[in-house]
């Protein structure tokens, strides 16, 4: 009998099908394998099988056989990842906002692929999570792809920065006026993704993010600015303080809490923080942190409720005070 074209693939398909029909509750015995590789137009005996198992297992795969009356067989032990990790893959994927529904979908299904048949049954159960707001701008990987290019090749780039319609349509800011600025890092903020840049014209550090961001342009002749403010820059920092990463004129400032919502405080602005208790009540805590003072700030204060108020300073606490007043008006 004549071997097909298909006979020289024999090993790399034996390892097909470990990959995806075997796990440790689904072994493949000898007979299956001469089935499945039957599906390929490849004949194999008994001996072959042992043999090429064998060789796999020689090669580092972790192939581990087991004796059974009726199940028996072998299966893939050792994979690139657990299912425990690829799980924790897919939920990221599928809960980051970034990331729209379309390409959460894709990759998932990319993700699946590393698990076995059974396995990814166990993975598709983690995709229909509770339904998550996503961006709807597919370019967004593009984007992230062209401005890493200009950081590797040290060049500014060029775009469209765009906002939401009435219409619920994304439209470019300024009347499609050019952004231009030098990116430097891209960091992820309250389930979002942003470009810090620093823009030459203000002189200063900005961000900006990704998914609103159109048509990218990488300009290979102009060399990346403001290096030196970079440098001083601490992102982290910088995203602790600001709040929805909306920017506001940073002020050092005291919160008063009760000391049950410690941990609040430390989420939000970390551990460099500075708490003490405040002398006349043991029981309340003085919190210093700096923070860029905006609108989203006093939202979040106001979130806290009434155990929560600003110590210090006067001013901000009296911008605080308006913020709340303007807010009782509508009502």
């Amino acid at each position: 009998m004549a071997k097909s074209a298909n006979q020289k693939l024999k090993l790399l398909y034996i390892l097909k099908i470990l990959e995806e029909e075997s796990d440790e509750q689904h072994c493949i015995s000898t007979q299956d394998f001469i089935s499945a590789l039957e599906k390929y137009d490849i004949s194999a005996e008994r001996k072959s099988i042992y043999n090429d198992i064998e060789q796999l297992m020689r090669f580092g795969y972790d192939i581990v056989y087991v004796k059974a009356r009726n199940g028996g067989g072998y299966y893939l032990a050792g994979r690139q990842f657990e299912l425990a990790e690829l799980k924790l893959l897919v939920d990221a994927v599928q809960s980051s906002r970034y990331i729209t529904l379309k390409k959460s979908r894709e990759l998932i299904r990319k993700i699946e692929r590393l698990a076995g048949r059974y396995e990814a049954r166990q993975l598709q159960r983690q995709v229909y999570v509770a339904g998550r707001v996503k961006t709807e701008n597919e370019s967004i990987y593009y984007n992230v792809d062209n401005i890493h290019r200009a950081i590797q090749e040290n060049c500014q780039v060029e775009f469209e920065y765009l906002e939401w319609t009435v219409n619920k349509e994304l439209r470019p800011r300024r009347f499609g006026e050019k952004y231009r600025v030098s990116p430097w890092a891209l960091t992820c903020k309250d389930e979002n993704y942003y470009l810090v840049a620093y823009d030459s014209p203000a002189a200063k550090m900005k961000h900006y993010r990704v998914d609103k961001m159109g048509k990218i342009r990488v300009d290979g002749g102009a060399a990346r600015e403001g290096g030196d403010s970079f440098r001083q820059f601490d992102i982290g920092a910088y995203a602790n303080k600001t709040f929805g990463m909306f920017g506001g004129e940073e002020a050092v400032i005291t919160l008063e809490m009760p000391e049950r919502m410690v941990g609040i405080a430390l989420d939000r602005f970390g551990r460099e923080i500075d708490i003490r208790r405040k002398a006349e009540d043991g029981e309340r805590l003085l919190v210093r942190a700096e923070v860029a003072v905006s609108r989203q700030f006093f939202g979040w204060l106001a979130g806290l409720g009434a155990d929560v108020t600003i110590a210090s300073p006067a001013d901000v606490a009296g911008q605080y005070r308006d913020y709340l007043k303007e807010i009782l008006k509508r009502y």
